[in-house]
């Protein structure tokens, strides 16, 4: 007898009428019209089963810190960077371990079971990364926490930032990252770049680094670290995330870039919500969006996932853990409205953060862990349009989460009692 068995759904990849079958943790079966003994049976409805969210850029150690010690009255970007500086002293392990643990259940109720966030290195005590490995060990049975060494500010700029990041992998951090933008001058970004990816190549590390999170077309830094990552031969696993000055390079230089990224086989990690706010701010009109450029990259055969970054933070105080936002934002900014678009800006919060982080068993498929979430929508396009309510949250063939659907009573003459909101309902 079938531990779980969920019928009637409807899968991202448009098939309908698919049954999922799960034994031991495990999908064992995704065909369509299943029926077979469980102990458990849920009927879908034709409503969308997708695999759970994943987020491939988070800053964990600082979520749900806003308005302490005072709220970002600019908005900006380096105001967000000097009221963190400010808060840092003022940091303790439980405060930290308190809000990142709060945020995993918001990311759990939202179906968001997979979290790549990086953590600040730049101080010598290394408290935040003591706090989160805490976390990552905390929520494993029900949360991936895949965590990165962050120079915040810089691995030159900033004395023992090269040791401090060193001894952060040491214990057991899982990826190197970097801020080559940040560092003092163009030539120590590049050196920075350089340095990092030799250290993630001799310790086996994947890297994920801001990169060129600037306004600034000059700022080229991701030239470099897909020229390092072709170099070292660390093909597939190395992302650059934001890459925000692409937005405002040439086209005829970004003719030769995308190209060597491809080579590389770089991954890209675009940010809609926070590149929409913080990018741009010197514009008057017109005025650029800032978010790098995501239609291309795709088209070019890179791996793009949208990420969340920042949740009521110094840098921005909204968020609520929910990935739809971020698909919805980044279908808005990088006009991707076409069936086509739509959907693959779904895949940029399941599909394809998961094989950046190189999540094993994620899938909606024989063999893969019985990890899923039933939407009230039923395409990948109507998820994002809702930011559809998370029915049920699956781990392991468990349910760990759940919402009502959600319905908006009605006190019109004539009109029905009560109103959805799927399309034809």
């Amino acid at each position: 007898m079938l531990d779980l068995l969920v019928t009637h759904a409807t899968l991202p990849d448009g098939r309908t009428d698919v049954s999922i079958a799960v034994q031991d943790g495990r999908i064992t079966e995704v065909t369509p019209g299943l029926q077979a003994p469980a102990h458990e049976t849920v009927d879908a409805a034709g409503l969308l089963v997708s695999p759970p969210f994943v987020d491939a850029h988070f800053h964990m150690d600082s979520t749900l810190s806003y308005g302490q010690p005072r709220v970002n009255q600019s908005g900006t970007l380096l105001e967000g960077i000097a009221l963190w500086g400010e808060l840092k002293p003022q940091l303790t392990h439980d405060a930290i371990v308190q809000r990142a643990l709060r945020y995993c259940d918001w990311a759990v109720a939202q179906g968001l079971l997979a979290i790549r966030s990086h953590v600040d290195t730049s101080d010598p005590s290394l408290l935040p990364v003591r706090a989160l490995l805490d976390v990552k060990q905390r929520v494993a049975p029900y949360l991936d926490l895949q965590l990165v060494a962050f120079p915040q500010d810089g691995v030159l700029r900033s004395p023992g930032g090269l040791d401090n990041l060193t001894r952060a992998l040491d214990l057991g951090v899982d990826v190197v990252g970097g801020i080559p933008h940040f560092e003092r001058t163009m030539a120590e970004g590049a050196e920075s770049v350089k340095i990092l990816c030799e250290l993630a190549a001799r310790l086996g590390k994947r890297v994920d680094m801001h990169c060129d999170e600037s306004d600034d077309p000059l700022s080229r830094h991701v030239e470099t670290l897909a020229h390092e990552t072709h170099r070292l031969g660390l093909h597939g696993r190395v992302a650059g995330s934001h890459l925000t000055s692409m937005h405002s390079m040439d086209n005829y230089y970004v003719s030769k870039l995308i190209p060597l990224m491809a080579e590389a086989q770089l991954g890209v990690v675009a940010n809609p919500l926070i590149n929409i706010t913080l990018q741009g701010r010197h514009d008057t009109y017109p005025k650029r969006r800032g978010m790098t450029r995501v239609p291309e990259l795709m088209a070019a055969g890179l791996t793009v996932a949208f990420g969340h970054d920042c949740v009521m933070d110094p840098w921005y105080g909204g968020g609520s853990a929910d990935m739809l936002e971020a698909a919805h934002m980044g279908l808005h900014v990088a006009q991707m409205t076409s069936q086509a678009a739509m959907a693959q800006c779904f895949d940029a919060v399941t599909v394809n953060p998961a094989s950046l982080l190189g999540l094993q068993g994620y899938g909606l498929a024989a063999g893969c862990h019985a990890d899923f979430v039933l939407l009230h929508a039923r395409s990948p396009a109507e998820a994002i349009r809702l930011r559809a309510t998370r029915l049920a949250v699956y781990r392991r063939g468990q349910k760990i989460a759940s919402s009502p659907a959600p319905v908006a009573r009605l006190g019109l003459p004539g009109r029905p009692d009560s109103v959805g909101f799927l399309a034809g309902a």
